[in-house]
């Protein structure tokens, strides 16, 4: 099962890749399986196994710029892939709210070059309202969905948006 999980995440990373240099790429996740309820808590084992399989999602070509909230757990999620790709971290605070942390993320990603490649890590709350803050439809995410990937592609004429799945499947 594993390798089935790795074959899938080189597939979706070749894809990735392929699609980074014609158009604005945002590629967003949730952060990883928690080790417990607390307000910031780290990575359980799940989670840190799921957070060292994201790079291999991106192939060859990293993320040049990573964007996550003050909490651990997304920059936990986030290491293994900057180290990978030596990307640059930016932390996008949420001290003013959800919808301004959403602003914040949408400005900072439409700041960047027309083919750049942008991880944002982010929570269950979030990430949907992010992807439609870009321009796309996105599902509500449940608590226990851990491995859902959403590539966006912002092109000229309308964003393109693709849903996958990396790591282990989630236990929803």
């Amino acid at each position: 099962m594993k390798k089935l999980a790795i074959t899938a995440a080189v597939a979706v990373g070749l894809s990735l890749a392929a699609g980074a240099a014609s158009a604005q790429t945002v590629v967003l996740v949730r952060h990883a399986e928690k080790a417990d309820a607390s307000r910031d808590p780290v990575l359980s084992e799940a989670g840190v196994r799921r957070a060292g399989e994201l790079d291999a999602t991106f192939g060859d070509h990293g993320p040049e710029l990573v964007l996550v909230s003050p909490f651990q757990r997304t920059f936990l999620t986030a290491g293994p892939t900057i180290d990978a790709f030596d990307s640059e971290m930016k932390v996008v605070a949420l001290d003013q709210g959800v919808d301004a942390h959403v602003a914040a993320v949408v400005t900072e990603v439409r700041s960047r070059p027309r083919d750049a490649l942008v991880l944002v890590v982010g929570h269950s709350n979030t990430v949907p309202l992010i992807a439609r803050a870009l321009g796309v439809e996105a599902a509500d995410m449940p608590e226990c969905e851990y491995d859902r990937m959403t590539r966006i592609d912002l092109n000229e004429a309308a964003p393109t948006v693709h849903v996958t799945r990396y790591g282990a499947p989630a236990d929803c």
